[in-house]
């Protein structure tokens, strides 16, 4: 998300709160170790489960078996929410992205996409690259990317919450 609007919302933020700067959201997404993503079932119910994910190109990519809870819902809805931060209230900034989920298919932008799994975990996420997603020893894994509609930092300590959206 390329110079995205910023605004504090005053109604969830400290009196004094400030913005959080996009910098600094943008950093929380390109190094958290672990995101919580948040589908929806045919019926209706959430499904919420952890998953590690890389920022890139304005995107949050992440994977899935074609067989998995998460991918079965997307097939049938593909807004999701992922989130990450800490578990603390006095310091940290908490990050949810909220979009629709589409399938990864390039092969160029596959082949960055492993390249930064890799480059992320030293080495311990090692994709090989098909013509449907992603293989590795667990098996096949479909790669997909949300391209935000909506970002909210949860800033602790000073407590402000700050939305970002996509520059018209």
């Amino acid at each position: 998300m390329q110079d995205p609007v910023t605004r504090l919302d005053e109604r969830f933020s400290a009196p004094d709160a400030q913005a959080t700067p996009w910098p600094a959201a943008r950093e929380v997404l390109e190094t958290a170790q672990l995101f919580w993503i948040t589908t929806v079932h045919a019926d209706g119910r959430p499904h919420v489960t952890p998953l590690v994910a890389v920022w890139l190109d304005d995107a949050l990519h992440f994977c899935t078996g074609p067989e998995e809870q998460k991918a079965v819902n997307l097939s049938g809805n593909p807004h999701v929410v992922l989130t990450t931060g800490c578990n603390d209230w006095t310091q940290g900034l908490d990050v949810m992205v909220e979009g629709e989920a589409r399938r990864v298919t390039d092969r160029s932008a596959l082949e960055r996409l492993a390249a930064a799994w890799a480059a992320k975990w030293d080495g311990q996420w090692r994709y090989q690259v098909t013509d449907a997603g992603f293989t590795h020893e667990a098996g096949e894994a479909l790669v997909l990317a949300v391209r935000p509609t909506k970002i909210l930092a949860f800033t602790k300590g000073t407590f402000a919450q700050t939305r970002y959206t996509p520059a018209e």
